[in-house]
């Protein structure tokens, strides 16, 4: 073909193997052999998947007022409105949001978006998970990098390969292990199922996200007021599946569970979903909870007792016996 010189004609002639690409221009001429490989064929896939997400997005459009109404529906549900929300220690105070469950739900009748997570690195201490969520309808893409360490904390760690060890807040030794490949894809999925339920947030309009969890809410609190000692044992119930015990949960309270009010039930049934979701642990909340009420440990508070009152008995012995104290 006709060119000038800063023009470059482009000839496919192919061959038996594939096709050759003849590039001239610049007074040059290049001859470059290309194969179809398995890589370019999962590349053009991958390629294909995107384009079609993006085209079903033009052509189906969301209605927000639609998404709206089929969300708050689930919110009507029971089931659903139970582990609804979270609740996990921050400075010392605990706050509360949206659960992983309930976004996963957000999204799904949302619709137009796509939460992934992919490996981007990995060695012998660490895995690196890159998750995102894209919004096609917007072309809107958020992006985390997740870093999941290659160890668990033991208080007993048996015939374990131990990495380390620390002292929490109780005094006791807690050793690092390495973890095993359960124990790795446990803090994988829980890590991964956060990130996506913070960067859904970010996608989903806030609006309707408070108004669902009110919605939520009144559905709890409606159940407590017909049937309370059903409520109670279904929460003590659920609680022992975790190790937690009636006592454990009136000393959480304040008070016996048979004396809670429905918030605290409320409460309680926010609390147990935070921990089987991995958001918080048990101990954790149970310290937040007696800093907000300004209460220490039992035990700590009984040993400070004790050395008070070892110091007074001391006083006193020094002065009627001063060479006995």
């Amino acid at each position: 073909p006709d060119m000038s010189e800063n023009e470059e004609a482009i000839i496919a002639r192919p061959t038996g193997n594939g096709s050759s690409i003849v590039r001239t221009g610049f007074g040059t001429t290049e001859l470059d052999h290309r194969r179809e490989t398995q890589s370019t064929a999962m590349a053009e896939r991958a390629k294909a998947e995107v384009q079609a997400r993006f085209i079903m997005a033009m052509q189906r459009p969301r209605d927000i007022d639609d998404f709206r109404v089929r969300l708050l529906k689930h919110c009507d549900r029971k089931g659903f409105a139970m582990q609804a929300e979270y609740s996990k220690p921050v400075g010392g105070k605990p706050i509360k949001g949206p659960s992983i469950r309930f976004v996963e739900t957000a999204l799904q009748e949302y619709g137009n978006n796509n939460p992934a997570a992919i490996c981007v690195y990995e060695d012998d201490n660490r895995r690196v998970m890159r998750v995102t969520m894209t919004e096609y309808e917007r072309n809107l893409t958020w992006d985390l990098d997740v870093v999941v360490e290659k160890f668990v904390e033991r208080k007993q760690p048996k015939d374990a390969e131990i990495i380390g060890q620390r002292t929490n807040s109780y005094g006791d030794t807690v050793y690092r292990v390495r973890a095993t490949e359960d124990d790795l894809s446990n803090k994988i999925a829980s890590a991964v199922s956060k990130a996506s339920r913070n960067l859904g947030l970010r996608i989903l309009p806030a609006d309707i996200v408070a108004e669902a969890m009110e919605i939520c809410r009144e559905t709890r609190a409606k159940d407590v007021a017909e049937n309370p000692d059903a409520a109670r044992h279904r929460i003590t119930d659920a609680f022992a599946e975790l190790g937690v015990t009636p006592a454990n949960l009136t000393d959480y309270l304040g008070v016996s569970v048979g004396q809670a009010s429905p918030s605290d039930l409320d409460e309680l049934r926010v609390v147990y979903t935070s921990i089987r979701d991995g958001e918080a642990r048990w101990a954790d909340l149970l310290e937040a909870k007696r800093a907000e009420r300004n209460e220490t440990d039992p035990s700590k508070k009984a040993a400070s007792a004790a050395e008070k009152l070892r110091g007074k008995i001391a006083a006193r012995n020094g002065k009627a016996n001063p060479e006995a104290a």
